[in-house]
């Protein structure tokens, strides 16, 4: 087989990303080598990919499903929102410019020539390459100028499926007016539909599967069933769901409240703590949840000075520092590490120079223009494990007090830890089963509690898992025969053009 297809969403979480992988694992059981793409992501969630290069953790996620490394041509431009009205823009890996919404449209002729070499190389070195839209292909606003929808569709002559969430409600009208809102050049292009998270009797949505195939002149590929607790690294909040797991142990339970940032980034390094027997966390802006959990996460932020601005307002400095006294477990992640120190210097996101931290940890931080990215890994004498994971910063926090939390295998000392106050600027150290277990007992010991992590959970066999329910889901729900064809012939020319009447002005 050989080919490629664009899945498209009628909205934000729509299910783009999960379908995407879905189809990954399915070709990658048949023998396929298969690749994912994003031309451009939206996302604060990212991963260090091979080489030292950024990307977003949708797609590394992705290469997971289809058995193969992540790459930075997977996806050619991340786009990290760092404000209300300002982002970072990584291009194939590197930071390249801070924009606001209009800026970066200036961009995308010089950023076209680059998504389109991206595409072609993984075209040339993989049999299939399942691409993934962004938002939706109706915002018409934007279509002069789209790079990852209906743009890169019409450029590559790629076939699409658009996919719409039911649970939402308003599936086929989302899904009619979708494709009544596109020119005809790119209806063209929309050849098959999918309905996903599903739940109820099939037979009540038949008829609607009929009408809309009627009223589009494109088939309904199949209907996905809704999959409780299915979770797969979330692009955006939109895809947080709380409390993230709440499974019996064998020993006990364990409460994790973590802060709700208005930025929080790669908060998806939670996801293994969510997959622990026993653990229930839950994302918060409550300073009753600070209070009362076993464990608070800082987690990480593109806006650092921003989030904590928006803590103080909140009041809840006041119930983290409340905490830190008591001596309950506190986590800060990266970012969240850095607002638990003294200070911090910003002239690079915010510009807002020097601010006072939260002054839980004797750590000052100085954000500087080049960006770390790099896997690292060591071991915890606090926690008595070997440590994982990597770093996606431009802050340098400088600890001047306090025990070293994890020594590098490279000797060199990184993060911070005060009593029950931990930071480490290492994303990703969740995911590794002993560190994770190694976390869960520190915290059961500081809070007396009797609580005994499973032995047997690994985190790495817990995502395969999800991803071959995926592949499952494909298999048993999707008419294969049809994507099959529609991957190697493409969408074909007797599909209808829809018109949209419109008044007079």
């Amino acid at each position: 087989m050989k080919g490629a297809l664009l899945v498209a969403g009628t909205h934000s979480d729509a299910g783009k990303s999960l379908v995407t992988a879905g189809l990954c694992r399915w070709l990658r059981r048949h023998g396929v080598r298969v690749a994912p793409f994003k031309a451009q992501n939206m996302a604060l969630n990212s991963v260090v990919a091979r080489g030292g290069f950024e990307i977003g953790r949708a797609q590394a996620m992705q290469a997971a499903a289809a058995g193969v490394e992540p790459e930075v041509a997977m996806n050619p431009i991340l786009i990290k929102p760092s404000g209300d009205r300002h982002s970072q823009v990584i291009v194939m890996g590197r930071p390249y410019a801070d924009v606001d919404a209009r800026s970066y449209q200036s961009l995308k002729d010089e950023l076209w020539p680059i998504v389109a070499a991206a595409l072609a190389d993984l075209r040339a070195r993989y049999d299939v390459v399942i691409c993934e839209g962004a938002g939706s292909p109706a915002e018409i606003n934007l279509r002069a100028a789209d790079l990852t929808n209906m743009g890169l569709a019409r450029a590559a002559d790629l076939p699409v499926i658009l996919v719409g969430d039911i649970d939402r409600g308003g599936v086929f009208a989302s899904l009619l007016g979708t494709i009544v809102a596109l020119a005809p050049e790119d209806q063209r292009h929309i050849a098959g539909l999918v309905i996903n998270k599903f739940r109820g009797d099939p037979a009540i949505l038949a008829p609607g599967l009929a009408q809309i195939t009627g009223l589009t002149g494109r088939p309904v590929l199949g209907v996905l069933p809704f999959v409780e607790n299915l979770s797969i690294d979330a692009e955006d909040s939109l895809g947080i769901e709380a409390p993230r797991a709440d499974v019996a142990g064998a020993g006990g339970t364990l409460d994790i409240a973590v802060v709700r940032l208005r930025w929080m980034s790669n908060f998806t390094d939670l996801d293994a703590l969510a997959c622990e027997p026993g653990v229930r966390v839950r994302f918060t802006r409550s300073a009753v949840d600070i209070a009362r959990a076993d464990l608070v996460v800082v987690p990480g932020t593109k806006a650092t000075v921003e989030d904590l601005a928006r803590l103080r307002a909140a009041g809840l400095d006041d119930a983290l520092q409340a905490r830190a006294a008591a001596g309950h477990p506190i986590l800060g992640v990266c970012g969240g590490y850095q607002l638990l120190g003294e200070s911090i210097t910003d002239d690079v996101e915010s510009g807002a120079g020097q601010v006072p931290g939260l002054g839980l940890l004797p750590v000052t931080t100085t954000f500087v223009a080049d960006k770390i990215l790099r896997t690292v890994s060591g071991h915890s004498a606090l926690l008595d494990s070997t440590v994982g994971g990597y770093e996606i910063r431009h802050g340098r926090p400088v600890a001047h007090g306090g025990a070293t939390l994890i020594t590098g295998t490279d000797g060199a000392g990184e993060g911070c830890a005060v009593q029950s106050t931990l930071g480490t600027s290492w994303h990703g150290l969740l995911e590794h089963d002993d560190a994770r277990r190694a976390l869960l007992r520190w915290v059961a010991a500081r809070r007396a509690i009797d609580f005994v992590p499973a032995p047997a959970v690994s985190f790495t066999a817990e995502r395969e898992r999800q991803l071959d329910v995926l592949g499952d889901l494909i298999e048993q729900h999707l008419d294969t025969d049809r994507l099959r064809a529609l991957i190697e012939r493409g969408a074909g020319t007797d599909l209808p053009d829809l018109l949209l009447e419109r008044a007079p002005c």
